[in-house]
């Protein structure tokens, strides 16, 4: 095992090969086409066996790769923010084809506005599809959540692509230490994809539900890959205890960071929640009891685990890094229906923040936990907002500003 320092990027690729992945079907993007770059260069090399295809497009790289991954082979892919979007129609499809294969999507916010900054409005789109997504907030995090994702996507029980998402330039593009296991000890780990049931031979033609006619058969095959994705929070438990077992790194379905007799708990997914553990260092200092809930899986998500961590708090606050337009913030109304109606419910605090990349600062995380203070006096929590500050908005409002000025200066001209 050997201790480098890695990109994001350069995690996600060292996952692909060391999971001996046999196709990379692949499609450039920003802030993912690192990951691309590393895995062809392998290639080239012959540190890799296998093939890497350049599509025209995403819908034809996620077609390509679940097409693959039906005939028994080992897929690896990754794409950002409008290519997820743009290979949206397969990413349904492919979850109904039941062919287990790893997406890495580098989240980046959505168009419009047009930014190459991180949120995750992107994957959360994807988030009914049928594909597993698995959430992740370090490079190591990165490698390790790959090898796993193959173990849990190619699981009997489970047979579905797996989303590992990491955040754009915070993560994809920060260079942290990461160890890389041996590949000897990966095998053990991880065995040769055996494809069984999902295997597509002309010569042994199987029931694959690609196509069906009358709301019956489709009601039947569209549970059964809901049933298999609740089968995959088992399923899940079982890989992380075998991935700690074998390379003393444990990756729960949610991850709990000092929330032992904490009366606020922050709850966020991603690579800000590492700043959120440093603020919750600072704060448990200065005597508040708070602690923060990392889910790692959004789906399937793990309603049992939360309501354990969550159920007696007095308040969580939520920090979503994403915006449902007319809605809020997604994980927030995930959390609300997940602790609806139990006894000891917590006051459920929403934050919106960072979204395009924006920071939230360690101020901003001690006016958070304030607030969710005040909301267990008053016994009521406040509407929802956005974290931006009077200075952002008189920017916002100068540029606007000049924007007028620019225009009515044209408009003057003959």
């Amino acid at each position: 095992m050997s201790r480098v320092l890695l990109t994001g990027n350069g995690a996600a690729a060292w996952g692909a090969r060391l999971a001996e992945v046999d196709y990379v079907p692949a499609f450039p993007i920003t802030p993912q086409t690192e990951i691309i770059e590393t895995l062809a260069a392998w290639f080239e090399r012959g540190d890799m066996d296998g093939r890497l295809v350049t599509l025209e497009s995403e819908h034809s790289m996620i077609t390509a790769a679940a097409a693959a991954a039906a005939t028994g082979v080992r897929v690896f892919t990754a794409t950002s923010s409008q290519g997820l979007l743009y290979g949206m129609e397969m990413i349904y499809t492919v979850a109904g084809w039941r062919a287990p294969f790893v997406l890495v999507n580098v989240s980046r916010g959505l168009a419009t506005p047009i930014t190459l900054e991180p949120d995750h409005t992107d994957v959360l789109a994807a988030r009914d599809s049928g594909c597993l997504q698995i959430h992740c907030a370090t490079c190591q995090e990165v490698l390790d959540t790959v090898l796993m994702a193959y173990r849990l996507a190619e699981h009997p029980a489970v047979r579905l692509p797996v989303i590992v998402n990491e955040d754009g330039f915070y993560l994809s593009f920060t260079r942290e230490p990461v160890e890389i296991p041996e590949p000897e000890q990966v095998r053990r780990f991880l065995p040769a994809y055996e494809a069984e049931n999902v295997e597509f031979r002309a010569s042994r033609p199987v029931s694959q539900a690609v196509a069906v006619l009358g709301g019956s058969p489709y009601s039947y095959f569209r549970y059964q890959a809901h049933l298999a994705a609740q089968q995959a929070l088992k399923v899940y438990d079982e890989v992380a205890d075998a991935f700690a077992a074998e390379f003393g790194r444990h990756h729960p379905a949610v991850q709990d960071y000092r929330c032992e007799h904490a009366e606020i708990v922050f709850v966020m997914i991603g690579a800000f929640a590492t700043k959120a553990m440093d603020a919750v260092d600072r704060l448990r200092e200065a005597g508040t009891k708070i602690g923060l809930v990392r889910p790692r899986l959004l789906r399937p998500w793990p309603i049992a685990a939360l309501r354990r961590l969550l159920l007696g708090r007095a308040a969580v606050a939520v920090i979503d890094q994403n915006l449902s337009m007319g809605m809020g913030g997604v994980l927030q109304a995930e959390l609300a229906a997940a602790l609806y109606g139990q006894p000891g419910a917590p006051l459920l605090l929403s934050f919106v923040g960072g979204l395009g990349g924006r920071d939230v600062s360690a101020e901003e995380f001690y006016e958070m936990a304030r607030i969710a203070r005040q909301a267990v006096t008053d016994g009521a929590a406040p509407p929802p907002r956005l974290l931006y500050s009077e200075t952002e908005l008189r920017e916002v409002r100068k540029l606007q500003a000049i924007a007028l000025a620019e225009r009515g200066s044209v408009g003057d001209k003959p």
